[in-house]
Parts: C-alpha cells; sequence; structure tokens
C-alpha cells in the first residue's frame, strides 16, 4: 500500500514541477478594494435572494415586482421594512438552504456574503 502512495507521490511532484519549468505563476491575492467590491456586490445578491425566498413581492408597493414576483426593487428597503414578519426560524432555514446550493469552488467573498442572516445583510 505504501508502495502506491509513493508512486503516486512521485508522479504528482513530477507534474508540480513540469508546470513549474513551463513558467507556471501562483494566482496573485485580491487586493482589499477587489475584495470588498465583491463582497459589497455579493452582499446585494443575497438581499434579492432573502426577498425572493421570503416572496416579499406580495406585500410590496411597486408594481413591478409583483408583477415580476420576484424582488424589481431595492431589496435593501424590502428586507427593512418587512423581515419583522417572517420568523426567525424561516430565515435560519432560507439561510441553509442558500448554503446548501452555494458551489464549493465560490470565491472568499462571495462564500462570506452568503453566510450572512437576513438581517445582517441590510445593516
Amino acid at each position: 500500500m505504501k508502495r502506491a502512495d509513493d508512486i503516486r507521490f512521485n508522479q504528482n511532484c513530477a507534474v508540480y514541477f513540469a508546470m513549474l519549468k513551463a513558467g507556471y505563476k501562483r494566482k496573485a491575492k485580491m487586493s482589499p478594494t477587489e475584495y470588498t467590491r465583491r463582497l459589497a456586490h455579493e452582499k446585494l445578491l443575497q438581499q434579492r435572494r432573502y426577498c425572493d425566498a421570503f416572496r416579499l413581492w406580495r406585500f410590496c408597493d411597486h408594481g413591478v415586482c409583483r408583477r415580476l414576483q420576484r424582488c424589481g426593487g431595492d431589496a435593501t428597503k424590502c428586507l427593512k421594512r418587512s423581515l419583522a414578519r417572517v420568523p426567525r426560524e424561516v430565515q435560519h432555514r432560507a439561510r441553509q438552504d442558500i448554503l446548501k446550493r452555494t458551489p464549493l469552488n465560490l470565491g472568499a467573498p462571495e462564500r462570506e456574503a452568503r453566510k450572512f442572516m437576513p438581517v445582517d445583510s441590510y445593516l
């Protein structure tokens, strides 16, 4: 068994060194500005996901939202206005559903934004 692991390790090392020799470079880290921009954008998308999950369009004053049967206006205002009507258990369940559907290869800012509870997304 150990021999098979050694062979696999040697093959992986050979591939890695071939990549280095060919000019493979590691990806540069994200700048703090880029991280913040992506986090803010994902927070806005997350607010819309929560509005749609709680079907807040049914209580919305905008005709566009009711016609589209999803959030089509300002999701921040909608959440602030209507979140008191949604039980905490339902909020938690919606968050868990969103986290289950999150792809494993999602970037760090997007992953962090999806962990927010609905009330945290607009504070």
